[in-house]
C-alpha cells in the first residue's frame, strides 16, 4: 500500500521535516521508523511510504524538525497522529495533517479528565468497502462521557444541513472523531461542514461548535483513493471542568481494621469517602519505601530509598489470607488494636509488626505467590529496578546499615549478579524472595485502588520527591546520576530562615541528560500504573537546586546549581571593589562575638576561633565547618550548649559572597546575606551597590539560562505519561518558571497567604490562574486554624481585607468563618481546588480536632520532624456523618465544581 503523508510547516534554511512511525516501545521508549520529507518552497512537506498494512489495522506517527542529525523541536508525543485503514478496497491513502503543539487543552487528553472524571471510550472503527474514500478527522476533548459528535454539511451525502441526516462520527483515538465518505456519492470537490454535539440523555439539545463553517478541497480521485483529513480543533461552548479533592497521607488514614497507620486498603475507603462527597480528586504524599534505619526517623516521606519500591508500611494485612496459625493470629489482632488505638502513629513498632506478620506470611504463602503466573509477569515487568532493589534490601539488614560504604562487599551493584538473583534455583534468590514477594504485594493492592478510584471517577493524585536518599538503592545502584559532594536543599524562605538542608544528594544532569533522562522517564512511566494526576515536588529544582557543601548543615552557604557565577571583574563593574579575603572567609569581630554570644564570648575566644589581627578573628581548623561543629556538639543539648553551636554555625556562614563549588574564580552573593553581620559593617553605598548586585543575580541574571535548562529536561518527563501534570512552585520563585510551566501546560499551586505577587500580602482568589491547583495549606504549613492563631494581626488583616469583615477576628477560628473561607476558595477559577482533610474538617466544630496543633504534618524547619499525624475519626465514621457530608456536598455544588 502507499501512503502519502503531508503537512505544512514554515522551516528556515537548514531545516528538515521527519515522520515518525511508531514501530513498537522498549522499556517505556517509542521504537520508530523515520522517513525524510521533500519540499520545494520550505513550507509544504510530503513524503511517500510503501507499508503493507492490513484493513482494520492502524499506526501512531508524529513530526519533528532536524538540523542535520540534531532534533530541533518535535510534536506534542502524548496524543500522536492515529491513522486507521479503514477502506476495504483502499489502495492508496492520501493523509493532510496539522502540526500538533502541545494545546492549550492538554489537561483535557490526560488521564485525570479523559479516564476518570469523564470516562470516555474508545470505539472500534468499523470498515467500509467503498471504491473511493474521504475521512474527516477533528479532536473535540470538551465532550462529555455521553455527548456524541456529529457532522453535517451542505452535501446531500452530509445531510445536507438537515440535523437529522447528520453524520454520526466515531471517537477511535483519546478524544479524537471520525468518519469516512463514499467519495463516489460526493457531488463536489468543495465541501463545505460544521459539527455539533448531541447528548444521549437529551437527544433534542444540539451544542454547535464555536467557528465559522470548514472548507475542504479535495483533489480529483481515482478508484482505491483515500483521502485523510486532520482538521482544526473544534471548540463547544461548554463550561470548563472545575474539580474539589482532598489531600490526606496515607500513613494519616484511619479505619476501625487498620494496623496503626493508614494502608492501601483504607486508601479505597478514603476513596469512597472523597465520591461520596462528591469530590473527584484525591491527593496523597509520596508512598516510596523510605527504610534506612528502621527507626522512626525513617517517617520522612520525601527521603525515599527507590524511586520505584512502595513502603512496605502500607500494605493492607486485611487483604491478604490470614495466618493459619491461631495463637499467632491472635497475638496480632490483639497488637492491631492496641496501635490503631493510638491518637498518633508508632512508626517503630507498625513496622516492626508489619515485617513480622509478613515474613510469617511469606513461610506460609511465599512459594506458591513466587510460582504464580501474576507474580512471574510483574517480576518481568519490575526486574530492571525490583533486583537490585531486593539485594540492596537484604546486603542493609545484612550489615546493619544503609551506608553501603560501610557494606564489607557489594559497596556498589554489580549488575553480572542479576542472574543469579533472578533465578529461583539460586541461592541470592532465596535470600532476596522476600523483598520481591513484599513488593509484589504492594503493587497489586495499589493497582487495585487505582482501578478502583477509575471505576468512581476519582482522580488518584499521587507526589514525585526531587530528591532521593544518598543512601539509598538509587544512589547505591546508579552513582552516575549523582554528586555525592553535595546536598540537596532550599533556600531561606517562610519556612525556615537558614534555608532547608534535605541531606539528598543533587542530581548530574550532564549524565542524565546524555540517556535522554531514562531514569526521570522510567520514573514517571512508573508512577503512572498508580496515578492519573502528579505533583512534582519543588519543581524549581529542575530548573536549579539549591546545593549546599556537604560541610554544611544549615543552608544559608548553598548556590544554586547550576548557575551563571561572577567574576570579580563583573562585580567590581557594579562599583563594590573587590577584597575576597573580606568577602568570602567568615567575618568574626570582637563586637559581633559580643553580641552574639554575650556572657559566653571569652569562652568562645579561647576555645573555638584564633586571633588574626586587631578585632579580626577566624574559626580553629577543629570547628572550621558546620559539620565539624556539629559532631563536636553531639549529644549536648543544655540551653547553653545550643546557644554556643548556633551561634558558631552563624559565625561560619557570615560571608559576602560563596565560591563556585566548581569554579573557584566564580562567585555568589550569599542568600540572605542582608541579615548577617558582614552586611551590616559596610558602607550605606556599598549596601547599595550589592542590593542592585543581589537583585540583578537572584531575580534576573539566570533567568533565560534556568529556562534553557528546564527545557532540557522537563519536555521529556511532562510527555511520558498521560497523568495530569501539577507542581508545586512555591519558595524563591524566578520568572522563567513561569514561562515553562505556561510552554508545558502545567498547573501551578496557589495559596493565597503565600502570593507570587510580591507586593501583595493575600493573593486575591479570583485572580487565581484556570491552570492551577488552590488549596489553604500544604502538608509543609500550618493549617488553616493553627494559621489563624499563629499571628493575630496578619489574621485581622485577613478577616478585614479579604474577607470584608468589620471589627475584631474571632479566636479561636468558629466553624462558620472557616466554611467561608473553604467557600471562597471552591469557588476561585482554579482548575483544581484540593484542601487538606484537616482543613475540610475545619468548618464543622462538632468534628474537627480539639487542639489544632495536633493537626500539623511537618515542620520543615526541623529537620528530625516525626511524621506521625493521624486522622482522629475512622472513615466508617466520617462516612456516616450526614451533617458533615452534607456541608461538603453544598460547599462543592456551589461552587459549582
Amino acid at each position: 500500500m502507499n501512503i502519502q503523508f503531508n503537512i505544512n510547516y514554515q522551516t528556515y534554511y537548514g531545516q528538515e521535516l521527519v515522520l515518525s512511525i511508531i514501530t513498537g516501545r522498549h522499556n517505556g521508549v517509542n521504537e520508530t521508523s523515520q522517513y525524510r520529507m521533500h519540499t520545494l518552497d520550505g513550507y509544504h512537506w510530503s513524503v511517500e511510504v510503501r507499508k503493507d498494512v492490513k484493513p482494520g489495522t492502524q499506526i501512531d506517527y508524529f513530526y519533528s524538525v532536524l538540523r542535520g542529525d540534531n532534533e530541533e523541536r518535535k510534536e506534542w508525543s502524548v496524543m500522536c497522529h492515529q491513522l486507521n485503514f479503514d477502506a476495504e478496497r483502499g489502495l492508496n491513502y492520501c493523509v493532510y495533517d496539522h502540526w500538533s503543539d502541545i494545546p492549550e487543552d492538554a489537561y483535557l487528553y490526560s488521564s485525570a479528565i479523559a479516564d476518570c472524571v469523564v470516562g470516555k471510550k474508545q470505539e472500534k472503527v468499523k470498515l467500509n468497502n467503498f471504491n473511493k474514500s474521504v475521512t474527516l478527522k477533528v479532536r473535540a476533548p470538551q465532550l462529555r462521557a455521553d455527548d456524541q459528535l456529529y457532522l453535517i454539511g451542505a452535501e446531500p451525502a452530509l445531510g445536507a444541513w438537515n440535523e437529522k441526516k447528520a453524520l454520526k462520527m466515531t471517537q477511535h483515538n483519546i478524544n479524537e472523531w471520525m468518519v469516512t465518505i463514499d467519495g463516489a456519492k460526493l457531488a463536489s470537490s468543495h465541501l463545505e461542514v460544521k459539527f455539533f454535539i448531541k447528548n444521549k440523555a437529551d437527544n433534542d439539545a444540539i451544542v454547535w461548535e464555536y467557528s465559522d463553517n470548514r472548507v475542504v478541497e479535495l483533489p480529483p480521485m481515482d478508484e482505491g483513493d483515500v483521502m485523510v483529513y486532520e482538521l482544526d480543533e473544534a471548540f463547544f461552548p461548554l463550561p470548563a471542568v472545575r474539580i474539589a479533592g482532598t489531600l490526606v497521607p496515607v500513613f494519616s488514614l484511619r479505619s476501625e481494621y487498620s494496623f496503626g497507620i493508614g494502608d492501601f486498603g483504607d486508601l479505597k475507603k478514603m476513596i469512597d469517602w472523597v465520591s461520596l462527597t462528591q469530590q473527584r480528586a484525591l491527593q496523597i504524599l509520596p508512598i516510596n519505601d523510605t527504610t534506612i534505619t528502621h527507626t522512626w526517623t525513617d517517617s520522612y516521606p520525601y527521603s525515599c530509598i527507590s524511586i520505584f519500591a512502595l513502603h512496605p508500611q502500607y500494605v493492607d494485612l486485611n487483604a491478604l489470607p490470614a495466618l493459619k496459625d491461631k495463637e499467632q493470629r491472635d497475638k496480632f489482632e490483639a497488637l492491631r488494636k492496641e496501635l490503631n488505638a493510638l491518637p498518633q502513629i508508632d512508626y517503630e513498632r507498625v513496622n516492626d509488626a508489619k515485617t513480622e506478620y509478613l515474613r510469617l506470611l511469606f513461610e506460609q504463602e511465599g512459594q506458591k505467590v513466587l510460582t504464580s503466573d501474576a507474580f512471574k509477569a510483574f517480576f518481568i515487568e519490575t526486574e530492571s529496578w525490583l533486583v537490585p532493589y531486593a539485594q540492596y534490601c537484604y546486603m542493609r539488614d545484612k550489615n546493619g546499615t544503609a551506608d553501603f560504604s560501610r557494606w564489607s562487599d557489594h559497596n556498589q551493584w554489580d549488575e553480572a549478579e542479576r542472574k543469579q538473583l533472578s533465578s529461583p534455583k539460586e541461592k541470592a534468590y532465596k535470600e532476596v524472595a522476600f523483598f520481591y514477594y513484599v513488593q509484589y504485594i504492594l503493587s497489586s493492592q495499589l493497582k487495585a485502588v487505582h482501578e478502583y478510584a477509575q471505576a468512581h471517577k476519582v482522580i488518584l493524585k499521587g507526589d514525585i520527591p526531587i530528591g532521593v536518599n544518598r543512601y539509598g538503592c538509587d544512589v547505591w545502584a546508579q552513582p552516575r546520576y549523582f554528586n555525592l559532594n553535595g546536598q540537596a536543599g532550599a533556600p531561606p524562605d517562610d519556612f525556615s530562615v537558614n534555608g532547608q538542608n534535605w541531606g539528598f544528594p543533587t542530581y548530574n544532569w550532564e549524565e542524565m541528560i546524555s540517556d535522554g533522562c531514562k531514569w526521570w522517564i522510567r520514573r514517571f512511566q512508573n508512577m503512572s500504573k498508580y496515578f492519573d494526576a502528579y505533583r512534582i515536588d519543588h519543581v524549581l529544582g529542575f530548573f536549579r537546586i539549591w546545593e549546599i557543601p556537604i560541610s554544611s548543615v544549615h543552608g544559608l552557604l548553598g548556590q544554586f546549581a547550576p548557575s551563571l557565577g561572577m567574576s570579580r571583574e563583573e562585580i567590581e563593574g557594579y562599583g563594590l571593589h573587590w577584597q575576597e579575603e573580606l568577602f568570602t572567609e567568615p567575618f568574626i569581630t570582637d563586637w559581633i562575638l559580643d553580641r552574639v554570644f554575650r556572657e559566653h564570648a571569652d569562652e568562645v575566644r579561647q576555645k573555638y576561633v584564633e586571633h588574626i589581627w586587631g578585632d579580626r578573628y577566624k574559626m580553629r581548623p577543629a570547628f572550621d565547618t558546620q559539620r565539624k561543629v556539629e559532631k563536636a556538639f553531639a549529644g549536648k543539648t543544655s540551653d547553653t550548649d545550643v546557644w554556643i553551636r548556633d551561634g558558631l554555625y552563624s559565625l561560619i556562614s557570615d560571608v559576602l559572597f560563596v565560591r563556585d563549588h566548581k569554579d573557584p574564580n566564580r562567585f555568589h552573593p550569599r542568600i540572605s546575606v542582608q541579615f548577617a553581620f558582614i552586611y551590616e559593617s559596610l558602607y550605606d553605598s556599598d549596601k547599595a551597590v550589592f542590593n542592585r548586585l543581589y537583585n540583578d543575580y537572584y531575580y534576573r541574571r539566570n533567568n533565560q539560562f534556568w529556562y534553557q535548562e528546564a527545557m532540557k529536561k522537563l519536555p521529556k518527563l511532562v510527555n511520558a505519561t498521560r497523568m495530569l501534570v501539577c507542581a508545586e512552585d512555591l519558595g524563591m520563585v524566578p520568572d522563567c518558571v513561569a514561562w515553562v510551566m505556561n510552554e508545558l501546560r502545567i498547573l501551578s499551586l496557589e495559596i493565597q497567604s503565600m502570593p507570587k505577587d510580591p507586593h501583595v500580602r493575600f493573593g486575591h482568589l479570583g485572580q487565581n490562574p484556570y491552570r492551577s491547583v488552590s488549596t489553604i495549606s500544604t502538608h509543609d504549613m500550618a493549617t488553616l486554624r493553627q494559621w489563624w492563631d499563629e499571628d493575630w494581626a496578619r489574621a485581622q488583616d485577613y478577616f478585614n481585607s479579604m474577607l470584608h469583615r468589620g471589627g475584631p477576628a474571632p479566636h479561636p477560628l468558629p466553624g462558620w468563618l472557616a466554611r467561608d473561607i473553604v467557600s471562597r476558595h471552591l469557588t476561585s477559577p482554579s482548575m483544581l481546588c484540593i484542601l487538606g482533610i484537616q482543613d475540610w474538617m475545619s468548618i464543622d466544630e462538632t468534628l474537627r480536632l480539639a487542639d489544632p496543633d495536633a493537626e500539623r504534618i511537618n515542620i520543615p524547619a526541623n529537620p528530625k520532624h516525626y511524621w506521625r499525624y493521624r486522622m482522629h475519626v475512622s472513615i466508617e465514621e466520617l462516612m456516616k456523618n450526614k451533617d458533615f457530608n452534607g456541608q461538603v456536598i453544598d460547599l462543592i455544588n456551589q461552587a459549582g465544581r
